[in-house]
Parts: C-alpha cells; structure tokens; sequence
C-alpha cells in the first residue's frame, strides 16, 4: 500500500499535476481530457463522457458551460436522432486543443529523451503493465505482440520462467529447470546460426513466449521450449511461435521437425495436432518429481 501511495505522488509531480494550469495552460487535466475526448469523438454525447470519464454530471456540466463560454465547443441536435444533442469543438475549440496536444507531445518527447533507448522501452513496457492490471480486462482477440531475436538476459528468462511455471502449473521440482539450463547452455554454445534458432514474444515491451528450433541432425530439426506466460495465453502466440519454427526449419532445408513432449501438457499437444505433427512414440518415465507419459511428435517438411 505504501509503495502505491509513494508512486502515485511521485507520478503526480511528473506530470505535472499540481500546477494550477496543466502544460502551462488555463486548462485543469480533467479540462484537458474533456478537450482531447471531444476533439477524437465524431460523435460526442455528455452522457456519454459521464460515464467512461468518471464524471461528476454537474461537474462536467460547468465544464461544458465555460467552454461555451470561451468560444471552443458548440452543440447540435444529432443527424439520426433530434432528439440527441451532440458536443463538438468549434474551430477556435479545435485551434486550442491542437496546440495543447502537441505541448503534450513535447513534453512526453522530452521525458523520453533524457533516457537510453532499453530505457525508453522498459518505461513504456511498465506503463502498459500497470494500464493492463488496473484497467478493464483485455478482450483475448486482438492483443498485439512481436516476435523477435533474443537480447541480453532472454536466455535467463527462458529459464527462469520455465523452472517456476511448470512447478506452478504441474508441480514439476527443480529437475525440470536445470533440464532447461542444460538446453539453452548448450544452444548458446554451440548455435548454428544457419540452422538453429530462437525466437521471443514480445509484449508491452514484456517477454511472454519462447522457442527454439535446434538442429539434431543434419535432416532433422527439434522444436524445444515452447512457452507462453499464462497472462497471454489466447492471443495466438503460441500458434505463431510453432508456425514460425516450421517455417523456419522447412527453409533451412531440414526433412523432418522433432518435438519431446509429455500427456500433461494438453494446450501445447493441441497446438502441435493442428500445426500437423503427429504422435509416433510414448513412454512412461519418472521425471522432475513426477510419474510422466513422454510422447514424441514428429512433421514432414
């Protein structure tokens, strides 16, 4: 509770809550809100910004009153119902926001600048963090995400994220973890760049996903640690992080796609039946704490 408080001072100050006029305006922030939602909105409806503002009716109401006042925001009856007045900017109105939008810009510009770019996106990463915990839950579709070439620190990732996920998930013990190590070690050692690579999913600047294509032969690919963190799971990142290995391993010229997996593991067998892999062997074994059903999957490229 004391670190929230501490924060949202300390983010008070930043952005400059506390002067009497936001970016050096006459305008409060909720002011300044009240202008961007009107200036971004085809069709603006008092009501409506009532409710998703969290405004005080009368309070948005005196809002609306001294902008008319001021010459920036007109009202119209609505062109599908008369019934329906509707809030929009006037060209005075629309002159003013301009110039408080980009003041805005600048001043996010230079925040920015003063920090080294791995920077910039660890705050902006963090800032989508916080908008996603304490906001309105995500709808699974649409959720954006890159993929990309592993960077400083991933490969720990890798194994960090594996060694406690799977003891979460599937209380496997510490054996699974140092399996883990063990295989990203020796891919980092010995990498083929031509024939061997890994692939992170990124989002919100957060690692969410990983996989490996490793060479076990000369005619035969392995996909091994396919991961993605419960909280994007939905979105598709595990379907692409597969389709991206094959593609990759067809291209690199390899005959065939090997993958270890066990029975436990149902959403990753289902991405893997309908990527094309089939079953072709089973065994039971006694592994990281638990009595385990190992399947291998194989594809023809």
């Amino acid at each position: 509770m004391a670190d929230v408080r501490r924060f949202s001072r300390f983010y008070t100050r930043q952005v400059g809550l506390l002067r009497d006029g936001y970016l050096e305006s006459p305008f409060s922030l909720t002011e300044t809100r009240v202008l961007y939602e009107l200036a971004n909105r085809e069709h603006a409806v008092a009501a409506d910004l009532v409710r998703e503002l969290g405004l005080d009716a009368g309070y948005l109401s005196r809002i609306l009153a001294a902008f008319k006042r001021r010459g920036l925001v007109e009202k119209r009856a609505s062109a599908d119902d008369a019934r329906r007045t509707e809030l929009r900017l006037t060209k005075r109105g629309r002159s003013v926001f301009g110039t408080l939008d980009r003041r805005s810009r600048d001043d996010i510009g230079t925040q920015l600048a003063a920090l080294a770019v791995p920077d910039q996106v660890r705050l902006v990463g963090a800032m989508g963090t916080v908008e996603r915990l304490l906001g309105e839950p995500e709808a699974p579709a649409g959720g954006s995400y890159v993929l990309r070439a592993p960077r400083a620190g991933d490969y720990g990732w890798v194994v960090q994220r594996h060694g406690a996920l799977y003891a979460e998930e599937y209380g496997w013990n510490e054996e699974f973890e140092g399996l883990v190590a063990g295989i990203v070690g020796k891919f980092v050692e010995h990498l083929d760049t031509a024939r061997e690579r890994c692939w992170i999913a990124e989002r919100d600047g957060e690692d969410v996903g990983c996989v490996f294509a490793v060479k076990q032969s000369a005619t035969v690919a392995k996909l091994r640690l396919l991961l993605v963190e419960p909280k994007a799971r939905g979105l598709g990142i595990g379907k692409q992080l597969v389709a991206e290995c094959v593609a990759f391993s067809r291209a690199a010229g390899y005959k065939r796609l090997r993958l270890w997996t066990n029975s436990v593991l149902h959403a990753a067998r289902h991405l893997y039946e309908e990527a094309g892999f089939e079953l072709v062997a089973e065994d039971r074994h006694h592994s990281f704490g638990k009595d385990l059903v190992g399947e291998t999957w194989e594809l023809r490229l």
